[in-house]
């Protein structure tokens, strides 16, 4: 039976990834998603705007519409703006930020449009603005037409709460998560990263294992709007219990500085136990005694660190120690560049989609388990 008082939920993916995003959502059981450009949509009510935010690993953000009206010049805007019941959403104590875009419309001016309704805001309901404000509202005109979205998360879900050490070209945990997830990791084997940088792989995997929450240790934007029960989200906050995990995840790099920072972190997450960091160099890689599992790897891509002439070796090397130490493993490489990929030598699968990432273009080149 559906539920009353349900409303979409649009869950932002890194642009590529909605496919992979769409099945954590549904397997984390919210009624159905449907697949988007940019993310996942799906209805539901304002406890499943907490659950998102709370457990969802490869959400970027959790957006609520919360409304929309047709709309064709800027004193139309304004009216409706003013009409609408914004107390049934937001506080009058909470500051707020408007972002609005306009397409295809005859009101074209979004600067004229965010004034508007920063104004009836303020004016009828009594928050104040503030461009700080952690409570954003998204307003998009498109064809004469305002949806109004309430961003619920804040900052961004791939702060996870407990992550201080950056390296030099950071992997963003929910990218992370996906990229894991699209490797066909599920938490039951080991996962190796050769060039771990500040250990993002490593930790998300542990997490994963461990079944922990990725929004535990932070704070939400819903927490400050008028539908927030702090009851009832307190009770979906598990206690941090882990579930038993036979493996230990393991990430590999040559920068001391960078496995210090690791270490730390996953002592932050809570994973310090199931995870090692070693300061080696690549060359000296070997598979743990045990099971097999899954190497994933993000190494230098040339327009992001370092000269790409200079790369072809490294991924070559890289290769190689992989074909002949890893017999049986899986490999996960992210790079913008085929050649790159290719330049392994390993048997690689087609690559996955495109995925924006820090302002560059990449893809997971993949493997079936190595001979």
């Amino acid at each position: 039976m559906r539920r009353k008082n349900t409303f979409e939920i649009f869950l932002v993916a890194a642009p590529g990834m909605e496919k992979f995003l769409g099945q954590e959502v549904r397997e984390k059981g919210f009624e159905k998603s449907s697949n988007l450009v940019g993310g996942v949509s799906f209805r539901g009510d304002w406890s499943d705007v907490w659950r998102a935010n709370l457990e969802l690993r490869g959400a970027t953000r959790v957006l609520a519409r919360i409304g929309a009206f047709s709309v064709s010049h800027l004193a139309q805007l304004d009216k409706r703006a003013r009409e609408f019941q914004w107390a049934k959403v937001l506080r009058p104590d909470i500051a707020v930020k408007v972002d609005v875009t306009c397409r295809k419309s005859k009101i074209y001016h979004a600067g004229a449009a965010a004034q508007r309704i920063e104004t009836a805001i303020t004016e009828e309901l009594g928050a104040p603005i503030s461009k700080d404000a952690e409570v954003g509202i998204k307003a998009r005109i498109e064809e004469n037409r305002c949806v109004l979205s309430i961003d619920t998360s804040g900052e961004s879900l791939h702060k996870r709460g407990h992550k201080t050490f950056t390296g030099k070209a950071p992997m963003r945990e929910t990218l992370a998560a996906l990229f894991l997830r699209e490797s066909d990791f599920d938490g039951t084997e080991p996962v190796i990263d050769p060039m771990c940088g500040s250990g993002t792989f490593i930790i998300e995997a542990a997490e994963i294992a461990a079944g922990f929450q990725p929004g535990r240790d932070r704070s939400f934007a819903f927490e400050q709007l008028a539908t927030f029960d702090a009851e009832a989200f307190s009770g979906m906050r598990r206690p941090v219990v882990r579930e038993p995990v036979d493996q230990v995840f393991r990430g590999f790099d040559r920068d001391a500085g960078a496995i210090q920072g690791a270490v730390a972190n996953a002592t932050r997450a809570g994973v310090s136990d199931l995870t090692e960091f070693t300061n080696q160099a690549l060359s000296d890689l070997h598979p743990p005694k045990g099971p097999k599992g899954l190497v994933i790897v993000n190494p230098p891509y040339g327009a992001r660190i370092g000269d790409k002439k200079a790369l072809f070796g490294l991924y070559g090397a890289l290769g190689k120690t992989l074909k002949e130490r890893f017999s049986g493993w899986r490999v996960g490489i992210i790079t913008t560049d085929a050649g790159l990929a290719r330049a392994t030598g390993l048997p690689l699968l087609p690559p996955g989609p495109v995925v924006a990432h820090g302002g560059l273009k990449v893809k997971l080149f993949r493997t079936n388990p190595l001979p």
